[in-house]
Formats: C-alpha cells, sequence, structure tokens
C-alpha cells in the first residue's frame, strides 16, 4: 500500500520514466501492469485520497447497495513501487514533456499515460447546480447526491418522476435510464406505480443504440408506462418552481414540466486543463484526449498514450471498455519504450450493465461496430436474467477491487 502522501509536500525532482495523470481505474489498471511487467520509476498523479466503485451508485440510488461499499482509500489501491503525487494537473506540455502541478511544481517524464477521467459540468445546464441536493433533486453520478435518490423514490407515493441524460457522451450510458427502471420497480412493488407518471428523455433517436437491446429496452419502458421522450434533454431547472424545460431536437419545441422527483445527469467533458492542451482532439468538442481508436497512442505525440473516459473513441466510456483498454495500453508503451511498434490493438469493445428491474439485468457487450460481443456464450444476455443481476451486484466489484486494479483481470 502507498503511503498517503500530504498534498502539496511531495518532492519533485529529475525526469520520470513513466507519468500517469488519472488515479481512477483506468490510471490504476495500467499502473498495476506496468509494475508487472518489471517497470520502475512510475509517478501517478491524482489529487483525491478516495477510490470510488462507481458502477454501483446505482444501484445505491436504488436502495440495493450502501454507498460505503463503493469508496476505498486511494493509498490501498495504488500498486507498491508506483510513486503518488497528490496534486492537481493543471497543464501539460507534450513538446517539453512537463506536467504543470497544483503548488507551482513541475513533473518532467519521459511517457505519459493520460487517465483524468470526466468533469461533471453542472453549471451547464441553467438552474441544475443549484437544485442538486435540494429540491427533490438528486443524482446518482455523485457520491454525495446518489443516496439522496433512494431517499426520494422510497417516499414517492404519487405525482411526477422525471429522470434526464445530457446530449454529451458521459461515463455509462445506460445509468440515467437503469434508475428509472429501478424506481418503477420499486413503485410496482408498492403497488403505487399507477399513481406515478415517469418521464424518461432521452437525447437520442433510440433508448439504447445496439438494436437487440434496444428493443428489449422499449419493452421494460412500456411495461413500466414509462414515457419515453426521445431526441430529448433538459435544458433549465427551477428548483423553487419545482419544474423543468425539455427541449425536443427534432422540432426545437420547448416544454415545462413539473416534478416531484428529479433523477438529473449532468452534461460530461474533458477537463478543462486538458481540454486547453495541446493532446485534445481538435474534432472533439468536449475537449477529450485524441488517441488511435486501436492502438490508444496519440497522433502527434508518440510517447503519449490515453484511455478511459477522456479518450477521444467511438465507443461507450464504461468500466469494461477500461478494463479491455488497460491491457493495450500497457503492452503497447512497453513496445515503445523498448523501440518497437506498438503491436496489441483495441476493438472498441464495452459492456453496459442494464439493470432492468430490482432483480433483474440485461448484460450488453459490443465493439466499435456495434456487434453483440458475449462474453457468456451459454447465456442468453439478451433476456432480463436474475443471474446477471447478481453478477453486476456482487461478482463484479470484487472483480474489479481484486482483479482489474491489481492487473490481474
Amino acid at each position: 500500500m502507498a503511503a498517503s502522501p500530504i498534498p502539496g509536500t511531495e518532492k519533485i525532482t529529475g525526469r520520470h520514466r513513466v507519468a500517469i495523470i488519472g488515479g481512477g481505474s483506468a490510471g490504476i489498471s495500467v499502473a498495476a501492469r506496468l509494475r508487472r511487467a518489471g517497470v520502475t520509476d512510475i509517478t501517478l498523479v491524482e489529487p483525491s485520497d478516495s477510490h470510488w466503485y462507481q458502477p454501483l451508485w446505482t444501484l445505491v440510488g436504488g436502495g440495493q447497495a450502501a454507498l460505503r461499499g463503493t469508496r476505498r482509500a486511494e493509498a490501498s489501491v495504488i500498486p507498491d513501487g508506483v510513486r503518488w503525487i497528490r496534486r492537481h494537473a493543471l497543464a501539460v506540455d507534450p513538446d517539453a514533456r512537463t506536467i504543470a502541478l497544483s503548488g507551482g511544481a513541475e513533473l518532467a517524464y519521459e511517457h505519459l499515460v493520460m487517465a483524468p477521467g470526466l468533469q461533471l459540468d453542472w453549471d451547464a445546464v441553467p438552474g441544475l447546480a443549484e437544485a442538486v441536493g435540494h429540491d427533490r433533486v438528486a443524482s446518482n453520478y455523485a457520491p454525495e447526491y446518489a443516496p439522496r435518490t433512494w431517499e426520494l423514490i422510497k417516499n414517492l407515493r404519487s405525482g411526477t418522476a422525471v429522470f434526464t441524460h445530457p446530449a454529451t457522451p458521459l461515463k455509462c450510458g445506460g445509468a440515467p435510464q437503469k434508475i428509472a427502471y429501478l424506481a418503477a420497480d420499486h413503485w410496482r412493488r408498492r403497488k403505487v406505480l399507477d399513481r406515478i407518471r415517469i418521464i424518461l428523455a432521452i437525447p437520442d433517436a433510440t433508448l439504447f443504440k445496439v438494436p437487440e437491446w434496444g428493443r428489449v429496452l422499449e419493452g421494460v419502458a412500456e411495461r413500466y408506462g414509462i414515457e419515453v421522450r426521445l431526441r430529448s434533454e433538459m435544458t433549465a431547472v427551477d428548483g423553487d418552481r419545482r419544474e423543468i424545460t425539455v427541449t425536443d431536437h427534432a422540432t426545437g419545441r420547448t416544454e415545462t414540466i413539473g416534478y416531484d422527483l428529479l433523477h438529473a445527469v449532468p452534461p460530461q467533458s474533458a477537463p478543462d486543463w486538458v481540454k486547453r492542451s495541446p493532446l485534445a482532439d481538435p474534432a472533439a468538442t468536449l475537449g477529450f484526449v485524441a488517441a488511435d481508436q486501436h492502438t490508444l497512442r496519440h497522433p502527434r505525440y508518440p510517447e503519449v498514450f490515453a484511455l478511459g473516459d477522456v479518450a477521444s473513441l467511438p465507443t461507450s466510456k464504461t468500466g469494461a471498455a477500461v478494463r479491455k483498454q488497460a491491457p493495450v495500453v500497457a503492452a503497447n508503451l512497453l513496445d515503445v519504450m523498448n523501440g518497437r511498434t506498438p503491436s496489441r490493438r483495441y476493438d472498441g469493445y464495452t459492456s453496459c450493465p442494464l439493470v432492468t428491474a430490482r432483480d433483474r439485468m440485461l448484460l450488453a457487450e459490443f465493439d466499435y461496430d456495434l456487434t453483440p460481443r458475449p462474453s457468456f456464450p451459454l447465456i442468453d444476455t439478451f433476456k432480463e436474467r436474475r443471474d446477471m443481476w447478481v453478477f453486476k451486484r456482487y461478482l463484479l466489484p470484487q472483480l474489479y477491487w481484486r482483479g482489474m486494479l491489481t492487473g490481474r483481470l
């Protein structure tokens, strides 16, 4: 276990062989794999002292898991032999190969892995930052608000519940609708579902972009009587009046909807300092880091790799995607460090565990071409299954902590 440094007190000298920005699932997984391969002089830049297993926050909001079980000390997941710089990255100069850090420090590197994740842009929707956590507004996308989601769900007996999805790419694209299904199933079991109007606003033309699972989800929404508003997005919140503005992107029309419960998902983007960086993909308006979609290497700076939510890749941003990207980055970085051409390729695999009831789940797995890529050949993952729910609730967290973060999985 790495000792937890006091922020801003670390002594930073010399040029480090590998620098990794971000101590989430992506950064830790790559660090672990590099250490297992014998790489020394790895420096991890991560300001937080907490590491969260975020995929379980949907079940926290659904009353099926405790928030405390999703957190561990950051020091406990950093691989032995990796140096932890507990500061914020403020800028990268890829020509000089330096990272500007909070406190005025500068870190020099030979090779860089970009894995800082996304930022939640609460201010991008007028009124949302002021309303979330109050005014019957919650969000499973932040640990301080996820438990409130369950409080609102279990206390609602009648009225209107609205669940939103931003038009930006986001962490776990299925999460905004999963909590709607968990809530609806709870209200069904409490025999109050017929008293509650449920609205799900989705900016896309379909509920799910892979048709095989999209058709199943259409049936799930119909089963619960959910009003699905496709091509629609929440564009303003008035917490005092408990109203939101929903814009129909197909027609341009706006509608004001009153709510008694609002589960709001904020727009998301690359951290602001990444957007300003030369590493940002000029074709990505939200500032994601440019990366070859197969090698995950930066197209202009060959010593830089990117993975996880911050990478500009045409696939869903999930922990399952990181699990497949980390071995590719580690192997290709080792190739580059040894003067070879990157040999490993990432095919866009991602996975979305779609919880559809309090004891049922679909497991959607697919690649860049949206071709289904099931990992369980003897199990029909195109149907709602209880064993898949058990897999998400109990097995996946253990595989994460014990396998993925240690570089074994």
